[in-house]
């Protein structure tokens, strides 16, 4: 199967990102999203991505602009019909998820594979809501997605060899390392880092050590790049209890429990960067 254009779903950091290391490789983008201001601020930052590589001397001007002219804004979703892959990168819920699949199943050709970049929720759920689940995957890219070199690829239990040799040669096209998961909650990233994020919360829920020292441990000890609760912080505290609240149901194992403290901060408001406070203070 030829892939040349693409749709990504959803403009924010993840669609952006998306989008930007699609564009960069020579394919045709709809970035997609419900209001032209979104669409705006998405190609606002992936602009600035591309001025800070020509500044770093990683591209040349030519070659930022044929990528910004390769990206074509949308928010009509009947943009689809024009397309060989969709990628949604939208808001981590099963309803909007499923009314998106659905919709995109009406409009997209019969060839098109409807990809998403869910970070935890079940892929076979996802695919039911159209008629060509063996068309449905995974790709679950990293944070911040121009940088990061790992995407996540998940079948559904119907998903096809033919699709997921697509999507493996696709995302090895984009520069990235392209590894096989099966459809679990959680995958394997996020089944393996967040309960490490949440026992780190519980540390400081239980006073074993303050969050500048949990972090340091994390770091000098074990050599991560960043500490526990600074991770938590830059994914945002609401997506953290989301994934820990989705492995908690999907896997049915109390080792999955959201810490207390994790709640509280969401309550009040408390999400980490985005929201200038969570485990730490930001100006």
């Amino acid at each position: 199967m030829n892939i040349k254009t693409v749709m990504v779903i959803g403009a924010g950091q993840m669609g952006s990102g998306i989008a930007q290391v699609n564009a960069m490789s020579g394919y045709q983008v709809y970035l997609h999203d419900l209001k032209d201001e979104l669409v705006e601020r998405g190609l606002n930052t992936i602009t600035k991505n591309l001025d800070r590589q020509v500044k770093k001397e990683r591209m040349t001007e030519t070659e930022k602009t044929d990528t910004l002219a390769r990206i074509t804004p949308s928010t009509d979703l009947n943009n689809a019909k024009n397309v060989d892959l969709v990628i949604e990168a939208a808001i981590e819920n099963m309803e909007i998820k499923s009314k998106l699949f659905s919709d995109l199943d009406e409009l997209a050709p019969e060839h098109a594979i409807l990809a998403t970049n869910t970070s935890s929720l079940p892929i076979t759920e996802i695919a039911a809501a159209t008629n060509r689940p063996e068309k449905v995957i995974g790709m679950h890219f990293m944070n911040p997605v121009p940088v990061m070199k790992l995407v996540e690829v998940i079948r559904g239990l119907a998903t096809t060899d033919e699709v997921y040799n697509t999507i493996e040669d696709m995302s090895k096209s984009l520069n990235k390392v392209p590894v096989e998961v099966n459809d679990f909650p959680g995958f394997v990233s996020n089944r393996i880092l967040l309960p490490m994020i949440n026992e780190a919360i519980y540390a400081v829920y239980e006073g074993v050590a303050k969050p500048e020292a949990i972090d340091e441990v994390m770091k000098l000890g074990m050599n991560h790049p960043m500490g526990p609760l600074t991770l938590a912080d830059f994914i945002g505290l609401d997506t953290c209890l989301y994934i820990m609240e989705t492995l908690h149901d999907g896997l049915g194992d109390d080792k999955y429990r959201p810490c207390p403290l994790l709640r509280k901060y969401v309550k009040a408001g408390w999400l980490g960067k985005k929201s200038g406070r969570g485990f730490y203070q930001y100006s």
